[in-house]
């Protein structure tokens, strides 16, 4: 009949709202993912610039076999295993801090945010510069007790110790900017009733604060991971993967295959492989993230 109105649900009108924008996020996100797979399976042709045999396996066999692909898997793996508990400890620690009054938190907390606005190839430039054995200021003032000098970017337990500092100097307000929020959201009864019970601040602490900030640790550990693991700058602009691949994390080792190598089938197996860990693990995070949430 001409004239009716068709009237949707509260779901149909939700998903006609939805539909641009899951087809544009469907396009930068899908679209990538399938072309670097097709790719990972093909001959690339660097005249034409587009991949055309078929190959089959041949690229994973030959990436699973990469002795400098693997090394970076293991450098990405003690980066990871260090640097995120670390933030994690850091942030939730400040957040402690920042939430008591005392004079001077307001700067304090707008400081904090600075790290965060800077880019990830700026802070690894200039902590690189910081961290020059001969004219850096960190050397300078370890020179000033009799220590030093450091070579903070030759030795290669200092590079990956550094690669850590820079990353942690940066994300770890990202970190903090959660937990206060968390903190801030916790219920006042519970330590109403709490300072009825005779708890003192180091019971409260750890008998009703932390566990109910268990489920924000949880998102903010995700959160962060999800982040980690595409960490590619700071480690190209503070050591270039040096000294040796002491520092060379997997995508930074991506990235020299496909646009140095021009090894653009090898580095998409490689991104791929990358990606499937990624999403094993992220899944494992989210599930014992769920069981915590939970328990607490």
């Amino acid at each position: 009949m001409i004239g009716r109105r068709v009237r949707l649900g509260e779901p149909g009108t939700a998903w006609l709202f939805m539909t641009p924008a899951l087809l544009l996020l469907a396009g930068m996100l899908l679209y990538p993912i399938f072309y670097t797979f097709w790719v990972s399976l093909s001959d690339f042709d660097l005249a034409t610039f587009q991949p055309t045999g078929w190959v089959g396996l041949r690229n994973y066999t030959a990436v699973l076999h990469d002795p400098g692909f693997l090394e970076s898997l293991k450098v990405t793996g003690v980066y990871l295993v260090i640097a995120l508990p670390l933030q994690m400890v850091l942030g939730f620690a400040i957040a402690f801090l920042l939430n008591v009054e005392w004079r001077g938190r307001g700067v304090l907390r707008a400081l904090f945010l600075v790290p965060m606005v800077v880019a990830p190839v700026v802070a690894g430039g200039v902590w690189r510069m910081l961290l020059d054995p001969l004219w850096g200021v960190v050397n300078y003032t370890l020179g000033l007790v009799g220590i030093g000098p450091v070579e903070w970017i030759g030795d290669p337990t200092l590079a990956m110790a550094s690669v850590i500092i820079i990353d942690t100097w940066r994300w770890t307000p990202f970190v903090v900017l959660i937990a206060a929020a968390g903190i801030m959201a916790l219920p006042g009864e519970v330590y109403e009733a709490a300072r009825t019970d005779g708890a003192g601040r180091l019971q409260t602490l750890w008998r009703v604060t932390l566990p109910l900030l268990v489920p924000v640790m949880a998102a903010a550990f995700v959160v962060r991971w999800l982040g980690a693991v595409k960490m590619f700058d700071i480690a190209l602009a503070a050591t270039k993967g040096g000294p040796g691949n002491a520092t060379n994390v997997v995508n930074l080792y991506i990235y020299e295959k496909g646009f140095r190598s021009l090894e653009f089938g090898s580095a998409s197996s490689m991104a791929t492989i990358v990606l499937v860990i990624t999403m094993a693990l992220t899944y494992v995070l989210f599930r014992v993230s769920h069981r915590l949430e939970n328990r607490w």
